[in-house]
């Protein structure tokens, strides 16, 4: 069996609506070894982006726990969840999030802000990760200027930029056409060849199948089937 990387233990996130609890996930129980490339599927409301929030440390736990190697998540502060999250994920959001007055180039520095990269290695480093990405030649086009795909490899490069240990994509391709999402599709499965940990989540299950090593099925909070559970 491989040692599992990420691991949650009964994790649970609970909301109250008015009198109503809302379990968006609700005792969960996940391994995920270093290298895989993860897809989590399921209808509007099964709690698959709320668990990758918890992953990613953009949320916090209502009980049970997180480790990523060593790193317990659930007995992180706040403080701790931000360091968490500038030094060791890249995030990809359906989307985009990237700033409308800042260049590309700028787009991606920005998240190296955050963990005391000096601005000359930022300026260097995003440029590279942007022409590697195919967007050499946009580094000073602003949001508005680019098309979807190309907006979406910026946020990629914003990811990648960190060198972080894993990528939680959380609908990456749901607001591209047919040929952009094929492509970012493709780009994630390179990383993922090269040895980058990839969670993402997705409503569109044939799509998880053709690039994913493994599918978890979410429904109502819970995990209702994962072809790759480690016994």
């Amino acid at each position: 069996m491989t040692e599992p990387w990420i691991a949650t233990k009964e994790l649970c996130r609970y909301y109250q609506r008015g009198p109503q609890e809302i379990r968006a996930v609700d005792s969960v129980n996940l391994n995920i070894a270093r290298g895989e490339f993860v897809g989590i599927v399921g209808s509007s409301g099964s709690g698959k982006s709320t668990l990758l929030n918890l992953l990613a440390g953009l949320d916090t736990p209502t009980s049970g726990s997180i480790a990523v190697g060593a790193t317990v998540l659930s007995a992180l502060s706040r403080r701790g969840l931000a360091g968490y999250r500038a030094r060791q994920v890249g995030m990809i959001f359906q989307t985009f999030n990237l700033l409308p007055h800042h260049t590309a180039l700028r787009n991606v520095e920005v998240a190296l802000y955050f963990n005391d990269t000096p601005r000359n290695e930022r300026h260097k480093r995003a440029s590279e990760i942007l022409t590697n990405l195919g967007m050499g030649d946009r580094l000073e086009h602003r949001p508005n200027a680019l098309s979807g795909g190309e907006q979406q490899r910026v946020a990629i490069a914003r990811a990648l930029v960190k060198r972080p240990e894993v990528i939680f994509a959380d609908e990456p391709t749901g607001n591209l056409d047919y040929e952009n999402a094929r492509q970012i599709a493709a780009l994630l499965t390179d990383l993922n060849k090269e040895g980058l940990t990839v969670v993402m989540v997705s409503h569109d299950l044939e799509l998880a199948r053709s690039i994913c090593s493994r599918i978890i099925k979410m429904h109502y909070g819970r995990v209702v089937e994962d072809s790759g559970a480690q016994r």
